[in-house]
């Protein structure tokens, strides 16, 4: 049996990255793969997380191997895992990686698992170059992509953004459809299940509020008296991962505020399905974009989106 270790944000951290390696590491087990994974037990230090917690209240997922100990900051916990994983000899590593800052930590650590000389390394890279461009972005990466053997990613403008840096293997194969958030709810009880009247019509921007996602752009277009008359509004649903006081500024420049129904806490896994029974179309108005979980969720609610 082939072992597998996933090092990758699950449970208790909470966000799409976290669902999709629960869900991935469920599909491996079903097929015989003896699977681990290797989880953080610090993600983002408090003053680089934009959001109200990294944590989730949902249940774990049942039947998941999930080690939490992985630090992001502190090179001796990095120099502690790597020796754990190349003693523990996996076939295959498969890490995650969607921001330059994990770059230190994933790169040493797997450095350092690879001289069993046995384990190879398959990434997953959800973005190359990140949305939101920081200092030293090209030099974690690059030290990152040194460590790794192939990868796999979801989009072409991601791998045209990895040939920048290597030509080592890589397999583009599109982000799956998640299908862990039960079946759609139907519109009349979506609706009450969020507190909402029929009468109206409803769009859906859902999922972390960065401004990459051009939220901005839709709430302008939010203004647009053509749709106050045709009685649209808007459901905004997800956190706040940028700056909320300029939002907030702009809907009351705007005078939306009775077009749009805020929910812009942490939605939990079991009321996901609720907004998406609810609304009668999913918009993504982002300004740069590689794979979105958020689509793959339409899909699966077979949403329309726009």
């Amino acid at each position: 049996m082939k072992k597998i270790v996933l090092l990758s944000p699950a449970h208790p951290l909470r966000g799409g990255i976290a669902a999709f390696t629960e869900r991935f590491a469920q599909e491996l087990q079903s097929t015989g793969y003896e699977v681990v994974i290797y989880s953080f037990s610090l993600q983002y230090p408090g003053f680089l997380f934009p959001g109200k917690t990294q944590f989730s209240n949902d249940p774990p997922p049942p039947g998941l191997s999930i080690r939490t100990c992985v630090n992001s900051v502190n090179p001796l916990n990095w120099l502690k895992i790597g020796l754990e994983l190349r003693r523990l000899r996996p076939d295959v590593i498969v890490p995650r990686y969607w921001l330059p800052f994990m770059g230190p930590c994933l790169g040493s650590i797997l450095r350092i698992a690879k001289g069993n000389g046995h384990t190879k390394v398959v990434a997953i890279a959800d973005n190359v170059l990140p949305h939101e461009h920081r200092p030293g972005d090209r030099a974690f990466t690059r030290f990152f992509i040194r460590a790794c053997d192939a990868f796999i990613v979801m989009s072409k403008s991601v791998l045209d953004d990895l040939r920048i840096f290597t030509q080592k293997p890589c397999t583009v194969i599109p982000h799956p459809i998640y299908d862990n958030y039960g079946e759609k709810s139907a519109r009349a009880a979506a609706l009450d299940a969020l507190g909402l009247p029929a009468a109206n019509k409803y769009l859906l921007f859902f999922g972390f509020i960065r401004d990459y996602k051009g939220l901005d752009l839709l709430l302008d277009a939010m203004a647009d008296e053509r749709l106050r008359q045709m009685g649209v509004k808007l459901i905004v649903a997800g956190e706040y991962y940028g700056n909320q006081e300029k939002y907030e500024a702009q809907i009351r420049q705007l005078g939306i505020e009775n077009q749009l129904v805020m929910r812009t806490d942490y939605i939990p896994n079991e009321q996901v399905r609720h907004f998406f029974g609810a609304a009668d179309l999913v918009v993504q108005p982002y300004r740069t974009a590689t794979q979105s979980g958020i689509s793959q969720m339409a899909y699966h609610f077979k949403s329309r989106w726009s």
